[in-house]
């Protein structure tokens, strides 16, 4: 893609707008840089920065100025496809798109690793990039906070990128050497307007792929599965018990099995639950399809650490344990983390922003394998009225996420488990911060 001397526009001063400023005036783009919201005035020292390098910066509106005459557009993926800029973008017939499709604009697709799917895209992303650095210059990138344009010119070997649905929807070309696709559950349902179209943004690297390059995909999912017979690509799938197809990766006595070959016992890692036992599997894969041998894989599964606010284990007090799971922020997601307790006594702290999808499977889960729940935030007079209407009753309510855990604690539990089921907007700024309070607190306790 031709770079130099062309009027680029960037859309949203964020992480992946800023990456992108940075690197086209580089390479002698004129750069027009626009945010929709003011500004903020903790930001001053950086647009300082990036204005004295030349780059044009704008805030509170996207003005004809910026836009008219632009060569191409790359833009932050939360701005909704209904947006009044976008429909100007169209009118104007000037091509847009993310930071993950500028990568197959650069002509990386040969060094793209994509990892998408409702749950598990970070720990994945962490987990392969962590497996390949042994052999490779192969950082994680994307959603995971740092725009894969920050390592264009850093003579990256692999691209490990976690792909959102938001940035997935604004790519068209994209085709990976390897993608991964760990699950569907509804999620940012009102952005995308429907479930269809949700799954159909995360599949578009993958009608891309041709029978040069990887699928992997989740055989115990509805729609990962049917995927696999819809596209080109070889594909591989990763399931929890064994499948008589080719190309399956599978759990066995405790044992991943690949190709009639032991690659690990589960116990060996860090991270725990099916669903990282699913996340291995998909490491595993990325890791053979790239070169590396077993040995090597195995030694690097049993380092791995669980990522921060991701079923983190904290602190052990008078023999209960304390899990951080903050980023579960829908009820799938608290599925997952309840059922890598089996056979515990659970008490489960849950509620933040509801965001008004189904209860049913949660609610079974919780009737099944948790012993009590506190309840914080705006959520809880939906949890506690739909868990009491289906016979759970055993709930508490708390005022702050701190009582909550002085509450869970009194039962003397196996676990106590932060995994709200909810987005933390009402009480917190991010789930971040959620989880940073539990730990914070569950340390400092004596």
């Amino acid at each position: 893609m031709e770079i130099k001397n062309k009027k680029a526009l960037v859309l949203g001063y964020s992480k992946t707008g800023i990456a992108a400023a940075k690197y086209l005036m580089n390479h002698g783009a004129s750069v027009y840089l626009s945010e929709f919201s003011e500004k903020d005035e903790k930001s001053n020292d950086e647009i300082a920065k990036l204005k004295n390098s030349g780059i044009n910066i704008e805030f509170g509106g996207h003005s004809d100025e910026f836009i008219n005459n632009a060569d191409f557009c790359i833009l932050s993926p939360s701005i909704p496809v209904d947006a009044p800029v976008i429909k100007k973008l169209d009118e104007k017939n000037i091509e847009y798109f993310s930071d993950i499709e500028f990568l197959s604009k650069m002509n990386k697709d040969e060094k793209t690793i994509i990892i998408t799917g409702t749950n598990g895209k970070t720990t994945t992303t962490a987990l392969v990039s962590h497996i390949l650095s042994e052999k490779y210059n192969a950082p994680a990138c994307g959603n995971i906070g740092v725009s894969p344009i920050d390592y264009l010119d850093k003579n990256t070997d692999y691209f490990v990128v976690e792909a959102s649905s938001f940035q997935l929807n604004y790519t068209k070309n994209l085709k990976p050497k390897v993608a991964v696709f760990t699950n569907l559950t509804p999620d940012h349902i009102l952005w995308h307007k429907s479930l269809e179209n949700y799954f159909e943004a995360k599949a578009k690297p993958f009608r891309n792929m041709d029978e040069n390059d990887f699928a992997i995909l989740n055989y115990d999912d509805e729609y990962t599965r049917k995927l696999g017979s819809q596209i080109k690509a070889k594909t591989y799938y990763f399931a929890l018990n064994k499948q008589n197809i080719e190309n399956c990766i599978y759990l066995e006595n405790d044992k991943i099995i690949f190709n009639n070959q032991e690659i690990i016992n589960i116990n060996e890692m860090q991270i725990i639950g099916p669903h990282n036992v699913q996340n291995a599997m998909c490491g595993i894969l990325c890791a053979i399809l790239t070169g590396l041998d077993t040995e090597t894989i195995r030694k690097s599964l049993k380092s791995f650490k669980p990522i921060e606010h991701r079923l983190e284990f904290v602190r052990t007090i008078e023999g209960t344990d304390y899990y951080n799971d903050s980023k579960a922020t829908n009820p799938e997601a608290s599925i997952v983390a309840i059922n890598s307790f089996n056979d515990k006594h659970v008490v489960l702290i849950a509620g933040g922003r509801d965001k008004m999808t189904s209860l049913k499977e949660f609610i079974e889960i919780v009737k099944e394998k948790i012993s009590k729940v506190i309840l914080i935030g705006e959520a809880t007079k939906r949890f506690r009225d739909e868990l009491s209407k289906n016979g759970y009753i055993n709930t508490v309510n708390s005022k702050t996420l701190e009582e909550a855990i002085d509450i869970a604690s009194l039962d003397k539990p196996d676990v106590v488990l932060l995994s709200p089921a909810c987005a933390s907007f009402d009480m917190f700024e991010s789930y971040e911060q959620r989880g940073e309070v539990f730990k914070k607190y569950v340390l400092s306790k004596k």
